[in-house]
């Protein structure tokens, strides 16, 4: 079971928790690109490269027996500050669709490059599956 932390006081976040408490068994998630399970880019688009990169996020979450619903934190890395600004509603019916309306606690940030060139984000994340 996760419990979302709000120091009281506080403006509520949208779309992510300041901070998660939880119990149970820890899956954790290495940074997923937007490419394919061959490892192939489909797009260049950046809400589509969002849309694999949160599938692929998914998929090792149910390879350790988790779901999105476990997720208690995740970094979101990607390579162009506005153009992931520009987006944020198409990123946020990504993230519905896939994710659905489960927030953890979440950082983003701009960095310079990711390792695969085509690559425009970058997602890591932590579950926990309760016991």
């Amino acid at each position: 079971m996760h419990t979302i932390l709000q120091p009281e006081g506080w403006a509520k976040p949208i779309g992510y928790a300041n901070g998660v408490s939880a119990k149970g068994r820890t899956v954790f998630i290495g940074g997923q690109i937007g490419w394919n399970a061959q490892s192939e880019f489909e797009t260049d688009d950046f809400v589509e490269q969002v849309r694999q990169t949160l599938k692929n996020v998914v998929a090792v979450l149910a390879a350790g027996g988790a779901e999105p619903q476990h997720i208690t934190t995740m970094t979101w890395y990607f390579t162009d500050k506005q153009e992931y600004v520009g987006n944020l509603r198409g990123i946020g019916q990504a993230y519905r669709d896939i994710i659905g309306r489960h927030f953890p606690a979440m950082a983003a940030m701009q960095v310079v490059s990711l390792v695969e060139d085509r690559a425009k984000i970058e997602i890591q994340a932590t579950a926990v599956v309760p016991d």
